[in-house]
């Protein structure tokens, strides 16, 4: 088995991997109906020359570049390229408001920002010019304004730098304690945190990771489709950097309405994917099946079954023949719409319904877990078909990575890949890492705020955050995830949140799918005017009776007693989800407090 080298720095393994790619593809675009390659000499050049166009713009060792565009080629070229100049870059989520960005400039101290189009530059100028920030490098044209203390270029000219790859990879020589990038949590509770990830938390993340491909699924030609945003960590440290820490390639998906086309021309072998596209990916396909009709709808049912009792213990003999049915007959179908070729979709950045895992899984899918912090690089464990995949669990951790459970059950992590303190915040460093080990190195346990505990195999339980459990007035503890995650598997039911800190039960705010409300109205013969639709005691009534469907499942503490229908799905741009698609809870209270407060009354 091939064993992945020790290195010293992310540019150094970048480089390293380039060297040995050669003229093999790493990089690609969709363009013109076509997907059109950048080979890893081309892209090694390119670093090499941005990083030199950088350091003659004046920007020094340790200096912040700010990074604002959506996935693309030049994305993980730029993200390169500022750290061979020996500056530090600071990702930002496309989806920022000139408020967020003015404050991570103003935060990190951005001597420069880089930024992809006109689109997104006319967010995040107006931030650039109340700032510091010298520089601003655009990728595409953009609209400069009159401002004389910013000094604006072209990508083009700094890619065109004269550069000396093999001398430029020679003076990388930062170390594994070095700051790498500053990534700035996306706030489920106020304001974005400054992350700084050392070079050595990223590379303990991709050595971690490659040892559970190498080991569990043979690491060959790996082909990764990027989805989620680059700006977050899971796709920053396991969507670009594991792919060239494994010397593959990288596919840019063309949007969410383009992925499932963009699967099947891909074909990855692995892709790393948030809770929420499981949901949608499983609502397209049940919906998909159930319109062919005849034996399809039958036979999902079946692998389903056989699916879950598979995971809860393996197949009697007796339903290993229609196993074997399914699996010439049924399966072969679905794992071809993901390309055919799929080893593993891990799953991160949430915590994942288990019936969505079985569900994968009963197709012929392997779906993992994985649970991490942006605080631990962000990777801290992974479920793994060695160590048994049981789809409640987050998997064992990763190699080197020390975990335990406090008293009061909180998750404690130790290792490299717990970042060195928040930037420019000791108070809320102090906060989360405490307890220093004993011996050389042992560092500072990280404090999750995640409650849980280890089975009996090793493997990792979350049974929810700290902060966000429910106290009920009796001193219950109730996880709102679990029941807002059973409630979003309804078909009627897109998002939720479920309500009740020290009251007698919990309530819900629920976002109806407008597919299924588009259908309700016209069975109903009813205007679908969904304002009016909030009043209607029939339409209301069809959305309590999904609840109460989950009801039967839930304990008397958790279950939902009364309902009120949101305004409006939550949104990023309503500022009720964050960029990584977790609910805010804090803006959702806000805006619905009175009325759920309400439905405690009479």
């Amino acid at each position: 088995m091939r064993q992945f080298e020790r290195f010293p720095n992310l540019v150094t393994m970048f480089f390293t991997r380039a060297a040995e790619g050669g003229d093999k593809p790493f990089l690609w675009r969709k363009s013109e109906n076509a997907w059109r390659p950048i080979s890893w000499t081309q892209a090694a050049q390119q670093v090499a020359s941005v990083a030199e166009g950088l350091k003659a713009l004046g920007l020094k060792r340790g200096d912040r570049v700010m990074l604002v565009s959506e996935n693309r080629p030049e994305w993980c070229i730029a993200d390169l390229a500022i750290m061979a100049a020996g500056c530090i870059t600071v990702p930002t989520y496309t989806t920022n408001t000139e408020r967020d960005h003015l404050h991570i400039l103003e935060n990190s101290g951005a001597a420069a920002v880089i930024v992809s189009n006109d689109k997104l530059a006319r967010t995040l100028l107006p931030a650039v010019l109340r700032s510091e920030a010298d520089h601003v490098i655009a990728m595409e044209t953009v609209r400069v304004p009159q401002a004389g203390g910013v000094a604006f270029h072209s990508w083009e000219a700094l890619a065109s730098t004269a550069a000396d790859v093999q001398a430029v990879a020679a003076a990388a020589d930062f170390e594994r304690e070095d700051t790498a990038c500053i990534i700035y949590t996306s706030g489920t509770g106020g304001a974005p945190r400054g992350v700084p990830q050392h070079h050595g938390a990223i590379l303990h993340n991709v050595n971690g990771c490659v040892r559970v491909i190498a080991e569990d699924f043979g690491w060959d030609d790996e082909v990764f489709l990027s989805f989620l945003p680059l700006s977050h960590a899971y796709e920053h440290s396991g969507g670009q950097y594991l792919p060239i820490g494994l010397g593959g390639q990288i596919y840019y998906a063309e949007g969410l309405d383009k992925l499932a086309a963009n699967i099947e021309e891909v074909r990855p072998t692995i892709m790393v994917v948030v809770p929420r596209l499981f949901e949608v990916l499983r609502q397209r396909i049940v919906k998909n099946i159930e319109k062919q009709g005849g034996l399809a709808p039958q036979l999902l049912r079946r692998a389903e079954s056989l699916g879950a009792k598979e995971l809860a213990g393996g197949l009697p003999l007796w339903d290993r023949p229609t196993d074997l049915l399914l699996e010439k007959l049924f399966r072969p179908k679905i794992r071809q719409r993901f390309g055919g070729r799929m080893k593993a979709m891990v799953s991160g950045g949430a915590p994942l319904n288990p019936e969505i895992g079985v569900f994968f899984h009963a197709l012929g899918l392997t779906l993992l877990q994985g649970y991490g912090q942006t605080e631990a690089g962000p990777v801290i464990s992974c479920n793994r078909p060695s160590a048994g995949i049981k789809m409640d669990t987050v998997g064992p951790p990763l190699a080197e990575t020390e975990v335990r459970i406090a008293e009061d059950g909180e998750i404690l992590v130790r290792g490299e890949l717990v970042m060195h303190g928040y930037w420019q915040n000791p108070a809320e460093t102090a906060r989360v890492l405490k307890d220093p080990g004993s011996g050389s190195g042992a560092g500072f346990w990280l404090h999750t705020g995640d409650i849980g505990h280890i089975d009996d195999k090793g493997r990792i339980v979350i049974t929810d955050r700290k902060k966000d459990l429910i106290v009920n007035d009796k001193g219950d503890n109730v996880s709102p995830q679990k029941v807002e995650g059973m409630l979003t598997l309804q078909p009627e039911i897109l998002q939720a949140m479920v309500y009740g800190d020290r009251r007698p039960y919990l309530v819900g705010l629920i976002v109806p799918d407008p597919e299924w409300t588009a259908e309700w109205c016209i069975g109903n013969d009813y205007k679908c005017d969904f304002a009016a639709l909030s009043d209607n005691p029939m339409y209301k009534a069809a959305l309590m009776a999904a609840v109460d469907r989950v009801n039967k499942d839930l304990s008397v503490i958790e279950k939902v007693r009364r309902i009120i229908i949101a305004d409006a799905p939550f949104a990023i741009e309503n500022e009720q989800l964050t960029p990584s698609m977790k609910i805010r809870r804090h803006v959702l209270k806000e805006a619905y407090g009175a009325r759920l407060d309400a439905l405690y009354k009479g």
